[in-house]
């Protein structure tokens, strides 16, 4: 078979999720710069209240990420979609109208960010979900690879702006520009085919807890998918604990100006985009789980780099080595989710993805509370360290699992895996 049937470019919807998703993380992107910084610049937050901030960004993913994951198996994936990026647009809009009325406040960028965390939530389970009916199974790694580096590229793009927008025009317009891409992509969201399959029936569905269960023991019953999950989860752990203190470092410490933390934060995407570009050429020439192993032994000791960052040259040798860390993490956001949705039949997609956005999200609530924890008790740097640690280490459980010995994709299952013997029985 040529490439060319093969290629999700060829699919009407997969284009319109493509540029839809571009506008949703553009505008993820900028509030991940603009929020914290207005904080820090304008509220003035300090360093537990920033990792504080940073957590409830992604504490929804801890509060309702498992039954949204149930949820999204219910509902039509395109309503979910767009629901979840008109609500972004809304409470992202909400800032700078309180910023023009002078009533802007602490609690309420904590409101702001909670909320907009519960809409990413589904957002995030909903595309993921979707995307095998959209391009087929086939088409899923060169799918989620264009994805990946969307993901990056907006990253890029968006965090640098973000900061250079700050930096020109002020936290809260910056913010509303935010606003402005979430609504562009609800509207786009709107042109995706209406082809899904219908929810089931009520008298079909098992009960909420019972589908949640069985999403989780698909996950953690699973020596491949739980490595992937563990690893995935202690590396958002440690570059959370590390961003949560990044604001609070470059303006307070290094006085350095809000286009420099966009420019580090756009290194990282920038990582991100190299390393989904070689993905699939080395698994294609190391194996798919080999190359899984094999990049984590490679590049993920280059994170405690990040922890020398300071001004002068050491915010280059940083910035570097965040560059080398978030090479890796491309390399896993195409082959670790290719893997884990090839590993999932089609009515436990929604469950799967909700468990690893519940562990990996949740992960990133954590780091950001703690790294806020350490950073007020022991210090900003020691805060850093911390997470620059846990990062270099993340690697060891996919490293020492199945899924290092894995050279092909699996085929497949259409229907939910029972349980095996050292999992819990069937709810």
């Amino acid at each position: 078979m040529t490439e060319a049937p093969r290629s999700p470019w060829r699919l009407r919807d997969f284009r319109i999720l493509f540029a839809a998703g571009a506008l949703s993380h553009l505008g993820s992107n900028v509030g991940y710069v603009a929020i914290p910084l207005l904080a820090v610049t304008t509220l003035g937050s300090g360093p537990g209240q920033a990792g504080a901030l940073a957590a409830l960004s992604t504490a929804a993913f801890l509060l309702i990420g498992l039954p949204a994951g149930a949820w999204v198996d219910r509902l039509p994936g395109r309503r979910v979609l767009v629901a979840a990026d008109a609500v972004r647009a809304l409470l992202f809009a909400s800032i700078p109208v309180a910023w023009w009325l002078g009533v802007l406040s602490l609690p309420q960028l904590y409101a702001v960010v909670l909320l907009n965390g519960c809409a990413t939530v589904f957002f995030d389970v909903g595309s993921q979900s979707v995307l095998p009916e959209l391009v087929g199974r086939e088409r899923l790694a060169p799918a989620n690879t264009a994805l990946v580096s969307l993901m990056a590229g907006a990253s890029i793009a968006g965090r640098g702006a973000g900061g250079l927008l700050v930096q020109l025009f002020t936290a809260p317009l910056a913010i509303l520009g935010g606003a402005i891409a979430y609504l562009a992509s609800a509207t786009g969201l709107t042109g995706i085919g209406r082809r899904h399959a219908p929810a089931a029936a009520p008298a079909d569905r098992k009960q909420l807890r019972a589908e949640i269960a069985e999403g989780l023991r698909h996950v953690l019953g699973s020596r491949e998918l739980r490595a992937l999950a563990l690893t995935a989860t202690l590396s958002n752990l440690g570059a959370q604990m590390i961003n949560a203190m990044l604001p609070v470092l470059f303006t307070r410490e290094l006085h350095l100006p809000a286009g420099a933390l966009g420019a580090y934060w756009a290194a990282g995407g920038l990582g991100i985009l190299l390393g989904a570009g070689v993905a699939r050429r080395l698994a294609a020439r190391l194996g798919h789980g080999r190359t899984l192993g094999l990049a984590g032994l490679w590049f993920s000791p280059a994170a405690l780099t990040v922890a020398l960052v300071d001004d002068g040259p050491w915010l280059w040798v940083a910035g570097a080595g965040w560059l080398v860390t978030t090479a890796k993490t491309g390399i896993n956001n195409v082959l670790g989710v290719t893997l884990r949705q090839r590993m999932t039949p089609d009515p436990l997609l929604g469950r799967m993805n909700a468990t690893f956005r519940f562990l990996l999200t949740g992960a990133l609530a954590i780091g950001s509370a703690l790294g806020g924890l350490i950073g007020q008790t022991a210090g900003v740097r020691m805060a850093i360290w911390a997470g620059a640690i846990c990062m270099a280490c993340a690697f060891l459980p996919v490293f020492y699992s199945p899924v290092r010995t894995l050279r092909e994709l699996p085929v497949t299952t259409t229907a939910p895996r029972r349980a095996s013997a050292s999992s819990a029985p069937e709810a």
